[in-house]
């Protein structure tokens, strides 16, 4: 059996890597990754939405969207990838810094887990004889949750006790800790290493010399936290500059993923090792007229699709016979991975439920571009029945050529042609009445397999009325 490295980071968008995207961000080692050692899978969308609903279908190889939303794990499956691989004789060990994955019990399936704490509001230690400063207004900022009146934002580098040099931010002080282990663990074969970055989820605090060279000129106040609202609450020096500090930090995890895949060649692990680099969804940073991943706004009544800014993301895997420098433009999704990690490894599979997910092994091993007809990003919504609430995430099918929303923006559905319009920025469905009605057949059918309730499915449907409810946004009270 092969060792499995398993590297997750979060809100890293697909057009991040490689040469194609309108605004650069500088990946040399995930760019050198793919084109020398990896295979690529390029068009792998996100399922269940967003944080720990997207770990949990990785990790049952289960979706969950239809059927509920962000909790613990263990309420959710009795399959767990650790425990799964654990009973194969795997060594297992979770290591992150992603401050939710402790508080979902994810750590309870695995022989060892560490934790890096301090992100995301998350405080592992007061001092409050040291003020916390505001840099960012809350005008152009996410104003909840708060701790004592400030925003996650300001509070973030206060948490963290304002560090000033690159090695005490987040992505080299879990990076190092993956160098750590592997140079302790790395004869202990086979061993599992889950290895998950937060960033570059929000805030965005990387190194201000970092952040210059993608915008050089501006000199206003620092945008390092999206406001989960309108685009245009900005203006276009902020926008631009909210997304500098975005890339920066992009470019900081690329930097020091890089290092852990250093850390894999040094030790020889290749020919033994089966390693993944992927992420759990991205984040709009103008796109659609709107920053971040959620509606939590009050004054924006928009639905949030999870159109492909969000949706698309990157999925590089190599080692073993995995071919090198190959991309295959197949559809998959996160409930397909444990499924092919172990036929890749040669794990067998006795889970305790049967598993939801596809392997696309053979297609890896073959240079096929065919896996799944379609793939569907969905979050749980609880609402009385046909009562959708505004400024939900709603779902975003993807096939061959199209994207579809089957609940827009304003409600109506909503129809892309992705070949020509791969970021689903202009509305064809009045042009193409056939290929919405056979859209939304597919997506209702989709949940019919799912075994969604009546009522959940009715939610979907184009008809219904507008309504009160919740869905996740970070944390798993979040509403409106």
């Amino acid at each position: 059996m092969k060792n499995i490295i398993l590297i997750i980071t979060d809100t890293f968008r697909y057009d991040n890597l490689g040469e194609g995207s309108f605004r650069p961000v500088r990946t040399p080692e995930l760019d050198r990754f793919a084109a020398e050692r990896a295979t690529s899978i390029e068009r792998f969308y996100t399922g269940s939405f967003p944080t720990i609903p997207h770990r949990t279908d990785l990790a049952t190889g289960t979706v969950g969207w239809p059927h509920y939303g962000w909790q613990p794990i263990d309420l959710s499956s009795p399959n767990h990838i650790a425990r799964v691989f654990n009973k194969a004789g795997y060594a297992t060990q979770l290591l992150c810094d992603c401050p939710h994955l402790f508080n979902a019990r994810f750590q309870h399936g695995f022989d060892a887990a560490y934790q890096l704490r301090g992100q995301e509001g998350d405080i592992p230690l007061l001092h409050l004889n040291d003020a916390i400063e505001d840099i960012v207004p809350d005008a152009k900022t996410r104003i909840r949750p708060r701790f004592r009146g400030h925003t996650l934002v300001n509070l973030h580098r206060w948490t963290n006790r304002n560090p000033r040099c690159e090695a005490e931010l987040f992505p080299a002080r879990t990076a190092e800790q993956a160098v750590r282990w592997l140079e302790e663990n790395y004869r202990a074969a086979p061993f599992f290493l889950w290895l998950d970055f937060f960033d570059p989820h929000e805030p965005w605090d990387p190194p201000e010399y970092m952040v210059r060279r993608y915008d050089p000129d501006y000199d206003g106040v620092p945008m390092m936290h999206c406001n989960y609202g309108p685009a245009s609450a900005y203006t276009p020096q902020e926008l631009h500059n909210l997304w500098a500090h975005y890339a920066a930090e992009a470019e900081l995890v690329d930097r020091w993923i890089g290092r852990v895949l250093q850390k894999i060649n040094d030790l020889d692990l290749w020919d033994d090792t089966i390693v993944v680099v992927t992420s759990d969804h991205g984040t709009s940073l103008g796109e659609h007229d709107r920053t971040g991943k959620s509606n939590i706004q009050e004054d924006d009544p928009r639905y949030w699709p999870l159109y492909p800014e969000i949706g698309h993301v990157p999925f590089l895997m190599a080692g073993s016979d995995v071919p090198q420098g190959q991309r295959l433009g197949l559809i998959a999704q996160p409930v397909d991975i444990l499924p092919t990690l172990s036929e890749l490894a040669g794990v067998p599979l006795d889970p305790p439920v049967p598993l939801q997910g596809l392997s696309f092994a053979e297609a890896v091993r073959t240079g096929k571009n065919r896996h799944r007809d379609q793939a569907i990003s969905g979050c749980h919504i609880a609402a009385a029945p046909s009562m959708r609430p505004r400024r939900a995430s709603t779902p975003f099918v993807v096939t061959e050529d199209w994207g579809y929303a089957p609940v827009g923006v304003y409600g109506r559905q909503e129809l892309y042609d992705l070949k020509a319009d791969p970021l689903a920025e202009h509305d064809v469905a009045a042009d193409h009445a056939e290929v919405v009605a056979e859209m939304c057949a597919r997506f209702l059918q989709h949940l019919s397999n799912r075994e969604a309730s009546r009522d959940f499915v009715e939610l979907w449907r184009n008809a219904g009325a507008e309504g009160e409810g919740t869905w996740a946004i970070d944390y798993p009270s979040a509403s409106v």
